[in-house]
């Protein structure tokens, strides 16, 4: 296991960097955030400020600046704002990691029981329902799904707010529509790993014992079922915490892929280098967590 752990924190440190300097290659080749920041002013001033910012050196002796202040927890402060710029983006994550669970909590409890009825009763009606589900929830945008559920629940049923962030009905349609672009996935992966241990040898000694087929399939199936689902779920959650990125603009809430997308806009270095690090920093501990937890799930595999 300290072999393991040791192999994963060299791993950690290299997708940082590499997250980092992705991030740091592409901002800098944007634009110029002085020439949004000072608009009408002379190019004279706007050299001092580049001067002031630290903008003016080589490329590579800002990275090596950057890497430096980074290891410490100094991302830098705003251009906008003039707040530090990873205590901003600290502030609005609890937001957008509550969005994220919320959502996946959502498509698991939808998942899940329709995965296993979809597995158990076999090409069946419900079963061809579900998979005419899975084909369009994939194949409709996160963005799209938010704006359609807007004009339903708020603009025409106006049952749900808008917008906002904070109350449990302000909560529903950013989380719906967040969880509706992972449901499907999960449906399916569910809907397999049910097909393949339904008719095992241990199932068919559970039912041979006189167990309800509720609880062969819950207690001793579903187990080994979920194991390929919790790897899906780790691997899924970073593309929940992007898809998080356009359903927090959509929705207005006020989480870290809001305040990315508008640093973005405004091309604020330091806001979208200190999320992009936190959010990579997120998901590589996220991977790491689902690892130990397949093995505790399943005892037959090893860390090595």
């Amino acid at each position: 296991m300290s072999a393991f752990l040791i192999r994963r924190l060299l791993r950690f440190v290299v997708v940082c960097l590499g997250v980092s300097l992705v991030t740091f290659s592409i901002l800098h080749a944007s634009g110029d955030p002085v020439a949004l920041i000072m608009p009408e002013a002379a190019e004279a001033d706007r050299a001092k400020l580049r001067e002031a910012l630290g903008l003016s050196d080589p490329l590579s002796t800002q990275f090596v600046r950057f890497v430096g202040n980074a290891a410490r927890g100094d991302f830098g402060r705003s251009f906008f704002h003039r707040e530090p710029a990873f205590r901003l983006v600290v502030e609005r994550m609890p937001t957008t990691l509550a969005l994220t669970c919320l959502a996946v909590a959502l498509a698991l409890a939808v998942a899940v029981p329709v995965g296993i009825y979809s597995a158990v009763f076999r090409n069946t009606v419900g079963d061809h329902a579900a998979t005419v589900v899975v084909f369009l929830g994939q194949s409709m945008p996160v963005f799209w799904i938010g704006i359609m559920l807007m004009l339903l629940f708020a603009v025409q049923w106006r049952l749900l707010p808008v917008s906002g962030w904070g109350t449990w009905s302000s909560m529903v349609l950013p989380a719906v529509t967040l969880g509706a672009f992972t449901t499907p996935l999960f449906m399916r992966i569910i809907r397999s790993s049910m097909l393949e241990v339904i008719n095992l040898d241990y199932v068919r000694t559970a039912r041979a014992k006189g167990l309800s087929e509720w609880l062969v399939i819950c207690r001793h199936a579903l187990r080994n079922a979920a194991l390929p689902i919790v790897t899906v779920i780790g691997l899924q959650f970073g593309l929940l915490l992007g898809g998080a990125v356009l359903t927090e603009s959509v929705f207005a809430v006020p989480g870290v892929g809001r305040l990315i997308v508008g640093a973005i806009r405004q091309l604020d270095f330091p806001i979208v280098q200190a999320g992009v690090f936190l959010l990579a920093m997120i998901i590589v501990s996220v991977n790491l967590f689902v690892d130990v937890l397949y093995v505790y799930l399943n005892p037959t595999v090893r860390l090595r």
